[in-house]
C-alpha cells in the first residue's frame, strides 16, 4: 500500500491497547486505507511473553480485539463500540521482539451492530493467528460525548 494512502487514527492517552501516556500498555499505533481495512505494524516486546519468547495470548487477543474494533473508525473516529463476541485461531506462536503485522477488515457494517475479521501476520507473511468478531454500539448510559473524548485524550497524535 502507498503510503499517500493511509490515514492515521486517533490514539487515547492511558487505553491499555493504545493509550500514548500508558507506559503499562501496548501503544499500539493504527492507519487505516479509507474504505475497510486497518493497520498496525508493531513489536511486542518480552515484558508481554507468555513463554519465554512467545507472547502471552492475552496480549495478542488484545492487540486482534482493537485493530478489528477500530475497523469501525474508518468512517468516523468517534463511532465507539464494544466487542460484542469474538472467536480467534491461534495457528502459530507470536514470538516477542519480532515486527508483526495487525490487520482488521470490517465484513459487514449494518449501523448497531458489525462483523470484521482479523489477522496477525510474521515478517515473511505467514498468518500467525486470525480474529473474527461481531461488534455492537455502546449502550446508551456509556455514550462518549465531546467531554469524554476529551478525557480520554481521543485524538490523532503527531
Amino acid at each position: 500500500m502507498n503510503d499517500l494512502t493511509k490515514h492515521p487514527q486517533p490514539n487515547s492517552a492511558l487505553c491499555f491497547a493504545c493509550g500514548l501516556q500508558n507506559p503499562f500498555g501496548l501503544q499500539l499505533r493504527f492507519t487505516d486505507n479509507g474504505v475497510d481495512e486497518v493497520y498496525c505494524d508493531y513489536t511486542i516486546p518480552e515484558r508481554f511473553n507468555g513463554y519465554p519468547g512467545v507472547a502471552h495470548g492475552g496480549i495478542v487477543a488484545a492487540m486482534l480485539d482493537e485493530v478489528v474494533i477500530r475497523t469501525c473508525f474508518i468512517h468516523d473516529h468517534n463511532r465507539f463500540m464494544m466487542t460484542a463476541k469474538m472467536e480467534l485461531k491461534y495457528r502459530l506462536p507470536v514470538p516477542t521482539n519480532t515486527p508483526l503485522t495487525l490487520t482488521g477488515k470490517m465484513v459487514k457494517d449494518r449501523g448497531a451492530i458489525a462483523q470484521a475479521v482479523g489477522e496477525l501476520r510474521l515478517p515473511d507473511g505467514t498468518l500467525a493467528v486470525e480474529a473474527s468478531m461481531a461488534m455492537a454500539d455502546m449502550p446508551a448510559e456509556h455514550k462518549v460525548d465531546d467531554a469524554m473524548l476529551t478525557q480520554l485524550g481521543w485524538k490523532v497524535y503527531p
